[in-house]
């Protein structure tokens, strides 16, 4: 089934149904594949083409630079990075140049229909004036899409770490519940989750704070707008009144890195040991094999106890460590795109909740978008949560765009 996409695009757009989601993604890096352009220049903002075409000229100078340069006598380190600067540049210089001749063919096309004596010749070059627009605004989709900022960390597996917020107990059990769905949601997709470290409540069946590692193909890119506070609205199992009870959890979606990404210096950590323990205060095991690591020029800390090895514990606090610590450097080094990131999915405190969860009316609704799906049960066991991702990253994409636009000449 076909069904017209009306959010913002450079072309009206025709996206494929599934049978429980309407993808409507333009500019995913997902789903590149539902896009194809129709011809119509019903929604294409004014200028758009003069515009693309000034950053493209733009682009193929300082393209023609860079050669003119790689041409002449470097340092290797210094032919390194203009060669793979110039390799991120290619696809640009060919849209741009591929855009150009189209728009002067189609101007061609046009002059010709006007003012052709022959009404054969007329039609012929009105047909295929309308043909080489459809091709000018699949190339302008193409060109947008390759001018879009991109995340380099898009592809890269990531930490899922959950915590218990405002509720008590009650929040607890939700932050559990969580927990399980990205897990429900990491098998429906084919991706790997394993448990790094899970600290159970001690009278519920609940966690005070869970994580998790999850990878396969571009899952940080897929789940980086599920970071913030989540907010449930049920009825405890403990309430003998039946009253509606409100709590919170908060969700951290941080990008693993690799080891060369961050250099953690020894002398910079505090590594303490000490005996695991369960819950109601059970020994795990009579051994220190409990591991608390601190990053002490940042006061990050990080405590496992999940594994009886104390080497495995070390092993996955300084993986969920390296990881926040690369999450904080990324932000540090993109204020702009962090303070976007910020608009988009709060900064974690309780006022700024991303998403309800609503049990007595079976209702789901994200606030930034917003959206709101039905179906609490299936949104908990992951299938219902790809509706809400698909219209985060329609919504992101769209600020991007148009942030794009303001930039262009």
């Amino acid at each position: 089934n076909l069904t017209k996409c009306t959010m913002w695009r450079p072309s009206i757009l025709w996206v494929q149904r599934s049978s429980s989601v309407m993808r409507c993604n333009p500019f995913s890096f997902v789903h590149p594949a539902l896009v194809r352009p129709l011809c119509t220049s019903a929604s294409r903002p004014e200028g758009l083409s003069k515009a693309l075409l000034a950053k493209g000229k733009v682009t193929r100078e300082h393209y023609e630079y860079l050669q003119e340069k790689l041409a002449g006598e470097l340092e290797p380190t210094e032919r390194g990075v203009i060669s793979k600067e110039l390799g991120e540049l290619t696809t640009v210089v060919r849209i741009s140049q591929r855009l150009h001749d189209q728009i002067e063919e189609a101007q061609n096309l046009k002059d010709l229909s006007a003012t052709s004596a022959d009404e054969e010749l007329r039609a012929l070059a009105t047909e295929e004036h309308q043909e080489c627009l459809a091709q000018i605004y699949e190339s302008e989709t193409e060109l947008i899409q390759e001018l879009l900022p991109k995340d380099p960390a898009e592809d890269r597996n990531a930490i899922l770490e959950v915590r218990g917020g405002a509720g008590g107990s009650e929040a607890q059990i939700f932050a559990l519940d969580i927990f399980d769905m990205y897990k429900n949601y990491a098998s429906i997709k084919g991706w790997e989750f394993e448990v790094v470290s899970m600290t159970e409540s001690d009278d519920v069946p609940g966690v005070r704070e869970a994580s998790a590692s999850i990878s396969g193909d571009g899952v940080f890119g897929w789940l980086k707008y599920e970071s913030g506070v989540h907010r449930v609205q049920r009825i405890p199992q403990t309430e003998t009144q039946g009253r509606t009870h409100t709590s919170t959890m908060t969700v951290a979606i941080l990008p693993i890195p690799e080891e060369t990404d961050v250099q953690i210096k020894p002398a910079d950590l505090r590594i303490d040991t000490y005996r695991s323990r369960g819950a109601g205060g059970q020994h795990v095991n009579t051994t220190d094999s409990a591991v608390r690591i601190t990053h002490i020029p940042t006061g990050t800390v990080v405590a496992i106890q999940d594994e009886r090895s104390q080497h495995k514990n070390k092993d996955k606090a300084m993986k969920i460590l390296r990881a926040r610590l690369f999450d904080a450097a990324r932000s540090a080094s993109h204020a702009s795109r962090d303070s976007e990131r910020r608009r988009q999915i709060g900064t974690g405190e309780r006022h700024e909740r991303i998403r309800t969860y609503n049990y007595p009316q079976g209702r789901i609704t994200d606030h930034r978008v917003p959206i709101t799906v039905y179906g609490i049960e299936e949104m908990m066991a992951g299938e219902l949560l790809d509706r809400i991702v698909d219209a985060l990253h329609q919504n992101g994409q769209t600020k991007q765009i148009a942030d794009l636009m303001r930039s262009l000449p």
